[in-house]
């Protein structure tokens, strides 16, 4: 979980220092020939005076070098704006819930869960387990897309360990188990990176995932 934060903090510290590192050196590259081509004029033998196409050839070299200083600083500033972009792109997600599936992390708080049993199915179930994969718990819900929540309570209504926690939606039809699949789950997000262009969010109970993969985002709370 280290290593991603590593590379993206990396990454957005030493884009900006390569884009000032080529701006101070283009300006002074811009101000040496500045100032050579001053001195030159103004120490050139009169007798001899300065040949006027290599005159002209230098003045051309000095529109280059003044277009290439201006270049690079239009290319820092949209290097500068993409940043800030990105920064507010991410910290859009930061204490939003975010619905996908993946395990959820309990606390001792509900979670919620969006079931989507089969259209053909006449009873529905959620399963869940715990992160060695045993089966903890088990209730019917209807046959409905609409968020369901878990209390995490026991049969004695205690609270059950802290941890992650998977579910799963098991349609059926009379006694006939018709499918089984994950269900996704609502999951507070604490902190966001980019990786390789990517977007990954990182949930309250340390989980990853892609941004790309989540199918809802809500308030917190």
């Amino acid at each position: 979980m280290t290593a991603p934060v590593h590379s993206a903090t990396q990454s957005a510290t030493q884009t900006p220092r390569s884009g000032q590192n080529e701006t101070k050196s283009s300006v002074s590259d811009f101000d040496t020939f500045i100032r050579m081509l001053t001195t030159q004029a103004r120490y050139q033998n009169p007798l001899e005076p300065l040949d006027s196409s290599e005159y002209a050839s230098q003045l051309a070299q000095f529109s280059m070098v003044e277009q290439q200083t201006k270049t690079n600083d239009t290319l820092v500033a949209l290097v500068q704006q993409l940043g800030a972009t990105d920064m507010a792109r991410l910290s859009g997600w930061i204490g939003k819930e975010a619905r996908a599936v993946a395990p959820a992390f309990f606390s001792g708080q509900p979670v919620t869960i969006s079931p989507a049993p089969l259209a053909a199915a006449d009873k529905a179930f959620i399963v869940v387990r715990d992160d060695s994969g045993e089966v903890v718990d088990r209730f019917q819900v209807p046959i409905s897309a609409e968020p369901v929540e878990w209390s995490g309570l026991d049969d004695n209504g205690d609270a059950r360990p802290e941890g992650l926690y998977s579910f799963a939606i098991q349609s059926y039809q009379g006694d006939e188990l018709l499918l089984e699949e994950a269900s996704a789950v609502y999951h507070p997000v604490t902190e966001a990176q980019i990786e390789d262009g990517e977007v990954i969010l990182i949930l309250d109970g340390g989980q990853a995932i892609l941004a790309s993969t989540v199918t809802a985002v809500r308030a917190n709370g």
